[in-house]
């Protein structure tokens, strides 16, 4: 049975209102690429600590994907034991300074808080953070005991959530352990796909860092399927099991004309020439990107949202995010909407676009689009957008950048014989990770097709479970 440690009535901590986020003020930050959050300090941190009422049955735990015991680690927080509260999260997730800026908590554990039912929910991304924070600031952290050691090779393909996750519980279960990369650098979509203003570039390479620490190799420039493939990793290279974890970084478009014009990108492409290329220090950087004075960003995810504050900070006057249903339906984090709309991000809700107009030198100079009108649920559960009867209109704008989904690159799936595949390529897995192919696991985007990053570090972490008891089966 847990201890309460602390000592205040569950009224009193009920008194206390969340603690918000240090922030750069919005006019500032949509000219810069600082991040915009600056976290709580340790006032805030142990006010909003002493906000949890440690409850006997902590069903935030339940809803966090990968388990951590959050009472725990609060309660550590409240005791001021900094150290020991970001070693309890640890113990169940390996990128806690990652996930403290970028996981939906408020879709997770927040929203089943029990002090949520009445009041606002503990802040528990908001903790998390601070505590991976400080352990960083005050150089605290030692990497985990290996209490035995395994002869077995593992080959990690991809460095994304799902991939550094899978290799940091392989390596603290004592396995010998690799990362195969294609890109330059680590971190999949959390380093081309979301902006240094959301997930600083310091943070992802210090948390790769302290997976290295493990014992984990990390293999750059290494396109698994043209390099090597899967069976030769298997036959020749001397791997015991393996676990795909590539993503899903192949774009999807509408299919709507004018999409071949000069100007009109896929939100990979854009975040990816910003983010992993560094085109907003062009020409200190040469990946020059190109954004008019307006913009029209589709969708409503997270992808948009990145995308369209991104061409605010490279100049845009006017950054329009157009979607289809309304704010209600958006998949963005709230967070990231308010965000936006504080930057003077210009919503058009209800609004499907038709087709991209061009000049005469082939370039975009604006969008058709058609105003919605919600029906019935579809498949998502979502009501589905259908056309009102109201006439076609034109924004004018110079850019165009589609964040309407992704699907895997095909690579691995065409040289692996026997790997089976579901829509847009997605390789099949069963719910502990499992392929068709015997010792071949997979995970995240690859899998799913496209979900968060916590989703993706869950599939890692069972995945790893998963291969050390196959392992385990097989020297039986």
């Amino acid at each position: 049975m847990k201890i309460n440690v602390n000592k205040m009535k569950p009224s009193e901590r009920m008194k206390i209102p969340r603690q918000s986020s240090l922030e750069q003020q919005p006019d500032e930050r949509n000219r810069n690429f600082t991040e915009v959050s600056f976290g709580v300090d340790e006032e805030r941190a142990l006010l909003e600590a002493a906000r949890c009422l440690e409850c006997q049955n902590p069903v935030c735990q339940e809803g966090c994907p990968v388990n951590i015991d959050i009472r725990s680690f609060v309660q550590l927080v409240y005791q001021k034991d900094y150290a020991g509260a970001v070693n309890k999260i640890r113990e169940s997730n390996y990128l806690p300074a990652i996930c403290g800026r970028v996981c939906p908590q408020e879709e997770q554990c927040e929203l089943v808080c029990t002090l949520g039912k009445k009041h606002d929910p503990v802040a528990i991304g908001k903790l998390e953070r601070f505590v991976a924070d400080y352990e960083l600031k005050h150089n605290l952290f030692s990497p985990p005991v290996i209490k035995e050691h395994h002869s077995e090779k593992i080959a990690i393909v991809g460095s994304g959530p799902a991939g550094l996750t899978c290799a940091a519980e392989l390596a603290k279960l004592g396995y010998q352990v690799t990362i195969f990369e294609a890109l330059h650098a680590v971190g999949g979509v959390l380093r081309y796909g979301i902006p240094e203003f959301r997930l600083p570039r310091t943070i992802l390479d210090l948390e790769a860092e302290r997976i290295k620490a493990l014992g984990v190799k990390i293999e750059m420039n290494f396109l698994v399927g043209r390099t090597a493939t899967i069976d030769e990793f298997l036959k020749e290279w001397g791997f015991n099991a393996i676990f795909l974890g590539t993503g899903a970084g192949t774009p999807q478009f509408m299919g709507i004309p004018g999409e071949s014009l000069n100007g009109v990108y896929s939100a990979n492409e854009f975040l990816t020439r910003v983010n992993l290329m560094k085109a907003y220090k062009f020409p200190e950087y040469d990946t020059p990107i190109k954004v008019g004075k307006s913009v029209a960003v589709i969708g409503g995810g997270n992808t948009a949202m990145d995308a369209v504050r991104t061409s605010k900070r490279l100049g845009a006057e006017h950054a329009y995010l157009i979607y289809r249903r309304s704010h209600t339906e958006m998949p963005a984090r709230l967070e990231e909407v308010h965000h936006a709309e504080e930057e003077g991000i210009e919503f058009m809700m209800l609004t499907n676009p038709t087709r991209i107009l061009g000049d005469q030198n082939g370039s975009v100079c604006g969008i058709e689009c058609q105003k919605m009108e919600l029906g019935e649920p579809d498949e998502s559960g979502r009501r589905k957008p259908v056309p009102s009867s109201e006439p076609k209109f034109v924004v004018e704008v110079q850019n165009v950048i589609e964040a309407v989904g992704q699907s895997p690159n095909p690579i691995i799936q065409s040289t692996t014989p026997g790997l089976k595949t579901g829509r847009k390529g997605v390789v099949v897995a069963d719910d502990v990770q499992r392929t068709s192919r015997d010792g071949i696991f997979a995970g995240g985007d690859l899998s799913r097709g496209g979900a968060t990053v916590i989703l993706a570090m869950r599939d890692g972490k069972i995945a790893a479970n998963e291969i050390h008891r196959y392992l385990q089966k097989k020297n039986q």
